[in-house]
């Protein structure tokens, strides 16, 4: 945690978790990801979500299921952000341009620093991340077909029961929103759900929609408490 923050990161300022510009921080995070006592849970449902995803993958390319990251709420979180699919910056396997391995806000990308800045302007702390596609699809114009929609909300609804002290789940963008309309909504009664836009430079650079997003999280820290 950084000195003076009002948030439960690490970093003090946005995209520091960049394995080529500050591999030492990406070193950092991996290491709590083996004695985050909060994390241990998450940590298992990813591991055994790609182990599966692999036994039945027929691609001929690497599953890639990032880990949730271990400098968020883990298992406490009371907010969790539902976003469409991991970017590149969380690919760990990638030669050309090498991503830190978790679904970070930390992360060196756009999205990740429209979500740190939105939740350090709301004070929100107690939160997770994750996606409605948990597989990484590739270059960010792959978008979930309506299989990995559903593939993907069938494993959101074995997740949610792990976050005991769920609160809000922010659906971020039209993906999430889909899937879980379609495959979540009609079995969940819980957290209080709110729909707000994708945090990309194209989902919330339009007039109006970089305030309907902050307004949005900082609902959710209301939620939280």
């Amino acid at each position: 945690m950084w000195a003076g923050s009002v948030i439960d990161m690490f970093m003090p300022s946005p995209r520091q978790l960049s394995p080529r510009a500050h591999p030492e921080n990406v070193e950092a995070r991996r290491a709590l990801l083996d004695t985050s006592p909060a994390i241990q849970p998450l940590r298992a449902f990813a591991e055994e979500l790609r182990e599966r995803r692999e036994r039945t993958n027929r691609t001929g390319l690497p599953v890639v299921v990032p880990h949730f990251d271990p400098g968020d709420a883990g298992v406490n979180a009371r907010v969790l952000f539902l976003l469409e699919a991991p970017g590149p910056m969380t690919d760990s396997t990638s030669v050309a341009r090498p991503g830190s391995g978790f679904i970070s806000v930390d992360n060196d990308d756009l999205t990740a620093e429209n979500c740190w800045l939105a939740r350090e302007a709301a004070g929100l702390e107690a939160a997770a991340h994750w996606n409605i596609a948990p597989v990484y699809l590739g270059p960010t114009k792959n978008k979930p077909d309506a299989a990995e929609l559903a593939a993907g909300a069938m494993d959101l609804r074995r997740l949610l029961p792990l976050f005991e002290e769920l609160r809000a789940v922010v659906l971020c963008g039209e993906h999430a929103k889909k899937g879980w309309d379609r495959h979540v909504e009609p079995l969940y009664s819980g957290a209080t759900v709110i729909r707000t836009w994708h945090p990309s430079g194209r989902g919330i650079n339009p007039p109006g929609r970089r305030d309907e997003f902050f307004r949005a999280v900082a609902r959710a820290k209301s939620l939280a408490g």
